[in-house]
């Protein structure tokens, strides 16, 4: 989790940094936070698309100019030809409904998170799929 919070940092994000690392076999797979597509303007450059908008978190997912940690660590271990199924997402906030369910058919069998994210379906959505939820305890100094 020390990890993930590290990767969070890199956020570009106003609202909320949030980091998220794979890990399968004690190895780490692919890291990912969130943030604006790469060559497009980041919101702690042109401001919070949301925030302008009035838009309360956990709702209209799509109006943001950033995808989340989760998308984005699923999008690198893609680009970068690693498989993640059966690993392990360690993630500073429970996924919303939609990485969710991109992480259910990813293959994600577990997931460790710190905080929690205001999104009721997505535990619904992970306990179907048969994927393991745990939150967890600050990272450690």
């Amino acid at each position: 989790m020390d990890i993930a919070c590290l990767v969070a940092k890199r956020s570009t994000c106003c609202r909320r940094r949030v980091g998220a690392i794979v890990v399968r076999d004690k190895r780490i797979l692919a890291t990912g936070y969130n943030g604006a597509p790469s060559g497009l303007p980041h919101c702690d450059e042109v401001g919070c698309l949301r925030e302008q908008q009035g838009i309360p978190s956990g709702e209209r997912h799509e109006l943001c100019r950033g995808l989340h940690a989760e998308q984005n660590v699923i999008i690198q271990a893609a680009f970068h030809g690693v498989c993640i199924k059966g690993g392990t997402l360690f993630c500073t906030n429970m996924p919303c409904s939609i990485c969710s369910k991109m992480l259910v058919n990813a293959g994600i069998l577990d997931i460790r998170y710190q905080d929690g994210y205001a999104d009721p379906m997505a535990q619904d959505i992970l306990s179907a799929g048969g994927v393991r939820l745990t939150k967890v305890d600050e990272a450690r100094p």
